[in-house]
């Protein structure tokens, strides 16, 4: 084979020993083979090599005159021939649209205008680098065969093929070292200019990579922030939270100071029972309930002077002065003058409620007045009370528990001055208030059944609060509840729903809180005592009232009941005598007195109810007091061993 015919099947194939050494020597393939993947300089020496006259002949002309001369050799075999065509055919679309990017890349090489462009040089080197690993994987590998056997075929050129090959390696090399010298056209400069347009790809790739390297580092980085990040949730997150908190407990340590006193500030005095609800506190003016004159209250000045709800504060305010806008709706209270009617120092050292040792009531609490209040008389006869009791007074309606109620204020008043007495009505009728407020000379805490359920328990809760700070500083304090039923009706109203539905539709919490509120009356062990009088509707014909009634039976210690048969008949009061007892009334009776009473309720059982209350009316009104009644009882009843 000749020198010209190898070289033409190696520039076929793309497999030159230009080629193969520049790969070698850069370690990646060639980007492209065939005639129309040479440069201009190496078509120029192929056609020189097959004696073609390169003067004035463009790219094209040279690759057609090549073609033309090497179809003209009578030395190819059909084999040869055969890869001729194909190599011919594709060779076609290499000069079209499929290696346009080659085109112009070696017209952008021979005019080297765009070659100092950073832009270009990026995009020609990511067009190259695609090329370059794209075309050796598809026609390389049967150009080599066949190279092969064709250089098999024709051992007397090998020789003349490898000192061609040498001598074009040692022009490419100089042309790759960057040589300045020019060989005929300047083929050598262009070559170097090639083979630094492939170092600028090169170093442009390079750049490539590190670009990929430094966003793979970026994205690392990003991954290790957003691992950081959820890593620091447990302890960055409790830094913010501690953050926060601190501005929080800073804020409620501004909100939550004193206010500041000038000299010239004028202070205004003010009283009222306190309300510690869960984030602040009031000093209700106006009573029991909320109203636009109550005084805000800190929660650093509960804590600081131990403030409990339900007590009675007496303190000071800072008058606004002339064109001063309050940014607060309630004004604050400055100072704490006392409480309780104590003062504010000595109030810490009180005893809490709940840790009192609670007692059977021991001392009598006499109902007892006038010869003509039988109420009263009646009450002491078949239900003794005393301090620290728990009576339930079992009425239906119009069985005359209001004016029985109004009778037990007027005696306690009357009897047991030093007792507090607390009326607290709640969802009662507006007239039967005024009635109370005017006939009892107590503290009358009421709440009318046109105001919502909540207000009805938020008077309840501040009333029996209150009257457990009095027991806590010893005093004797009795409070009239009127009704407990009403009471658990508000509950049920006022009580989120738990879910849990008794008979009547009575939500199972809503009992909790009336039951509390009874449960307080208790006879206190070293002195002072609470004692309460709580009315409960029966015979309503609602199943809700029975259903709250039998709840609240059995925790009462005394009961008086009220018939609505006697009341119809207009007997008042209209107590069932017989009904009617006290747990432990020989805790409140002398033995005497107590004989005597039993020798009473032996004959009055042997009556009805009716013949039984005319009776003892009876007799009461023949006698000026009970222990004159209890005598002639023990005059003439006989007893059981006289019989």
């Amino acid at each position: 084979m000749s020198n010209t015919e190898l070289l033409s099947s190696d520039a076929a194939n793309g497999t030159s020993p230009a080629g193969q050494q520049e790969s070698e020597a850069n370690g990646t393939p060639r980007r492209r083979g065939g005639l129309s993947g040479m440069v201009l300089a190496e078509l120029r020496q192929l056609a020189e090599e097959l004696g073609i006259d390169t003067s004035g002949l463009r790219k094209g002309d040279l690759i057609a005159a090549i073609k033309e001369q090497q179809g003209s050799s009578g030395k190819s075999a059909p084999r040869s021939g055969s890869g001729k065509k194909g190599q011919n055919s594709g060779d076609e679309p290499a000069d079209g649209k499929a290696h346009q990017p080659a085109l112009d890349d070696t017209g952008s090489r021979d005019g080297g205008g765009s070659r100092n462009e950073p832009g270009s040089n990026g995009d020609s080197g990511q067009k190259s680098d695609a090329t370059r690993a794209d075309q050796p994987n598809n026609g390389s590998t049967p150009n080599r065969g066949r190279s092969r056997r064709q250089q098999t075929s024709d051992s007397s050129g090998e020789d003349d093929n490898r000192r061609g090959g040498s001598n074009n390696r040692r022009r490419r090399s100089s042309g790759r070292g960057g040589s300045n010298q020019a060989d005929s056209g300047g083929d050598e400069q262009r070559s170097g200019e090639r083979q630094g347009g492939r170092q600028d790809n090169r170093d442009g790739g390079n750049r490539r990579d590190d670009n990929r390297q430094d966003g793979n580092r970026r994205d690392d980085n990003r991954q290790q922030d957003n691992r950081q990040q959820d890593a620091d949730d447990e302890d960055g997150g409790r830094r913010r939270g501690r953050r926060f908190r601190d501005r929080r407990r800073n804020r409620g340590r501004s909100e939550g100071n004193e206010p500041e006193v000038r000299e010239d500030d004028v202070l205004l005095p003010v009283a009222g029972i306190l309300d510690v609800l869960e984030n602040y506190a009031f000093v209700r003016t106006s009573g029991y309930l909320a109203g636009p004159n109550d005084v805000y209250v800190s929660l650093s000045l509960v804590r600081k002077h131990g403030l409990r709800r339900g007590d009675a504060i007496k303190g000071v305010i800072r008058q606004p002065r002339e064109g001063e806008q309050q940014r607060q709706k309630f004004n604050p209270l400055v100072r704490v003058d006392s409480i309780n009617g104590l003062e504010a120092d000595a109030a810490k050292n009180r005893s809490e409620f709940h840790k009192l040792t609670p007692l059977y009531p021991n001392e009598r609490l006499r109902l007892e007045s006038e010869p003509q209040q039988l109420t009263g008389r009646i009450i002491d006869l078949v239900m003794p009370v005393g301090k620290g009791q728990r009576a339930l007074i079992v009425s239906p309606p119009k069985a005359g528990k209001t004016m029985v109620l109004q009778a037990i204020a007027n005696a306690i008043t009357t009897n047991n001055p030093e007792c507090h007495l607390m009326v607290v009505l709640a969802d009662e009728r507006p007239e039967e208030v005024t009635d109370m407020q005017r006939s009892v000379k107590g503290e009358v805490i009421a709440s009318t059944f046109d105001r919502p359920p909540s207000d009805h328990t938020t008077v309840a809760e501040l009333s029996i609060e209150r009257a457990k700070r009095l027991v806590e500083m010893g005093h004797d304090v009795v409070v009239l509840l009127d009704s407990i039923t009403r009471l658990g009706r508000a509950y049920n109203l006022a009580a989120p729903a738990s879910g849990r539905i008794l008979s009547g539709g009575v939500d199972s919490t809503a009992l909790y809180p009336p039951k509390r509120f009874l449960g307080a009356a208790r006879n206190i062990e070293n002195g002072g005592s609470l004692t309460i009088f709580a009315t409960a509707l029966v015979e309503t014909g609602s199943t809700m009232d029975t259903v709250i009634f039998e709840e609240f039976k059995g925790t009462g210690n005394a009961e008086l009941k009220l018939d609505r048969k006697l009341a119809d008949k207009r007997l008042f009061p209209a107590v069932d005598v017989d009904s009617s007892s006290t747990r432990k009334d020989e805790l409140l009776l002398s033995p005497d007195e107590l004989a005597v009473t039993h020798k009473l309720r032996r004959v009055l059982a042997a009556l009805d109810a009716q013949q039984a209350l005319e009776l003892l009316q009876d007799r009461l009104r023949k006698s000026g007091t009970n222990i004159e009644f209890l005598m002639q009882v023990a005059k003439n009843t006989p007893g059981k061993d006289e019989d």
